[in-house]
């Protein structure tokens, strides 16, 4: 049984302490927070122990889930992993890449498993269609969200733009050669909306946009590649397949002789697929697998070196923003 602490249990790590209580070979051995009542709050609504510091609770568990502000991951994530145990660190890993980089050596030292919380690949989207995603030459992803104040102690592309940025780098198996990208602040003095193009040595090219300053909710993603398209919307939990049709070929002469009596649906097979009724949530299937790793000693699904691989091209994109304002503003 993998003894579990969770730090941090503002909106995301109340669920998670709340999930670790049923997962099998877990074991919830109390939380901690910076402010008191508000552990106090939830250890009485999960009837759990709350430590009274992180040193104490470092002490007791086997296991540490760091769901605590992007700025303060580092600290946690340091003397918990030489403390000898092995971290669950909400995304993204690290606000900065020295920080990633000194946590992947002293977990690879100690062989502790380092998870990162990039949830979209335990989307039930994602794992539904996953296997129909082979070389994808062009994407786009609009991931929009109405401001709220958690999670602007970073950009918008830190926030938001980061889970993109991580599918498409587990999609696209070639290295980053450009990156250009736009973006202001609206609403905080970072940046709240973000664009990215997102150039691949292979000739793939991903256009990214993130905004927390939208009026809607929407998180989309699209892959084209060679005989088929596959569009995502994770609000919706739909996915939607068009290939190219089998019987194509009894249209091509037609077709070269610039017939317009063909209809789109005879060159295509369009496949619809709704997984709102999925039995699991993305949240359970990603804490699960991070206790079966400790147990199975198994490499994560979305480790160290993942989460510090989307870090870089997310760091890139806010250094260019930057820049390119700063510029602006002279």
């Amino acid at each position: 049984m993998i003894k579990v602490a969770v730090v941090g249990v503002g909106h995301l790590g109340q669920h998670h302490a709340r999930k670790f209580q049923s997962i099998e070979n877990a074991s919830l051995v109390g939380i901690y927070d910076q402010n008191p009542a508000r552990a106090q709050q939830i250890s009485e609504q999960l009837n759990c122990k709350c430590f009274a510091s992180y040193e104490e609770m470092l002490a007791q568990c086997d296991a540490v889930d760091i769901a605590a502000t992007t700025t303060a991951h580092y600290a946690l994530a340091r003397p918990a992993l030489l403390a000898g145990k092995h971290i669950f660190l909400e995304k993204p890993i690290t606000s900065e890449m020295v920080q990633a980089e000194e946590l992947l050596k002293i977990a690879s030292e100690k062989n502790l498993k380092i998870q990162v919380g990039h949830i979209e690949r335990f989307n039930p989207v994602i794992r539904e269609i996953e296997h129909e995603i082979g070389e994808p030459m062009f994407i786009e992803s609009h991931r929009l969200s109405t401001f709220h104040h958690r999670g602007t102690d970073v950009p918008v592309v830190l926030d938001l733009m980061i889970h993109d940025i991580d599918l498409i780098l587990d999609f696209v198996h070639s290295p980053v050669t450009e990156i250009r990208a736009s973006g202001v602040g609206i609403l905080t003095p970072s940046i709240d909306i973000a664009n990215a193009r997102i150039e691949f040595a292979n000739g793939a090219i991903a256009n990214v946009t993130s905004s927390r300053v939208s009026m809607k909710q929407e998180r989309k993603i699209r892959f084209f590649q060679r005989d088929s398209y596959i569009s995502m919307d994770f609000v919706a939990k739909q996915v939607r397949v068009m290939k190219k049709s089998a019987n194509i070929m009894q249209f091509l002469p037609q077709l070269l002789m610039g017939s317009t009596d063909i209809k789109p649906e005879q060159l295509v097979d369009i496949q619809a697929i709704d997984v709102s009724d999925s039995p699991k949530d993305a949240l359970s299937m990603e804490l699960e697998s991070f206790i079966d790793c400790i147990v199975n000693d198994k490499k994560p699904i979305v480790d160290g070196v993942a989460g510090t691989r989307a870090l870089d091209i997310a760091l890139k994109i806010i250094s260019q923003i930057q820049a390119k304002n700063m510029s602006l503003n002279k």
